[in-house]
């Protein structure tokens, strides 16, 4: 036992000449304070926003969309020319969303709360970069967003937004001019 005790402690002497000069780390950790009531009520209408906002996709859902040409959507109710002048430009995106290096998860995450972000800046357009790799957002994206109430439309982006790597959505602003 002893032996192996010298060892151990010749062992931690030679690690520690080795590392030199060490300055320990500070526990940077937050601890939650104790919320009050009006807290865990805006706690939980925030928690029951993001619940509702994934809840509006759904991985089983199959939108029938167009696989010819360029991907594109226009809900019903919506003016057909919606999507020709995201095709054209004419709608700059508020906010963009890059995709990459997310999975189908991660991503459906990020783009329920675009959305939701989009009501609180009052972004009309939106650009979603998915990018190429193996397709597996190329198609998914367009099938969460069809499900989402709040987009009209969308298609695939111009060149200096993203190209075929991209989309362009026209979301519904509510209660944009609502002075109550």
């Amino acid at each position: 036992m002893k032996f192996k005790d010298a060892l151990n402690a010749a062992e931690k002497k030679l690690f520690k000449d080795a590392i030199g000069k060490v300055k320990p780390l500070v526990q940077d950790r937050v601890h939650p304070a104790k919320r009050t009531g009006k807290q865990k009520t805006q706690f939980s209408k925030q928690k029951d926003k993001k619940a509702l906002a994934e809840f509006h996709f759904s991985d089983e859902f199959e939108p029938n969309l167009n696989h010819q040409g360029p991907t594109q959507y226009v809900r019903e109710g919506v003016d057909s020319y919606a999507a020709k002048n995201l095709r054209r430009g004419y709608y700059r995106p508020d906010l963009i969303l890059d995709l990459h290096g997310l999975d189908q998860q991660q991503s459906k995450r990020e783009i329920a709360a675009l959305l939701a972000a989009c009501e609180k800046e009052h972004a009309q357009c939106v650009c979603i970069v998915h990018g190429l790799g193996s397709r597996v957002l190329k198609n998914k994206v367009p099938h969460w967003l069809v499900q989402h109430p709040d987009v009209m439309a969308f298609h695939q982006a111009p060149l200096e937004w993203g190209g075929n790597g991209a989309l362009l959505v026209l979301v519904e602003l509510k209660d944009k001019f609502n002075l109550d």
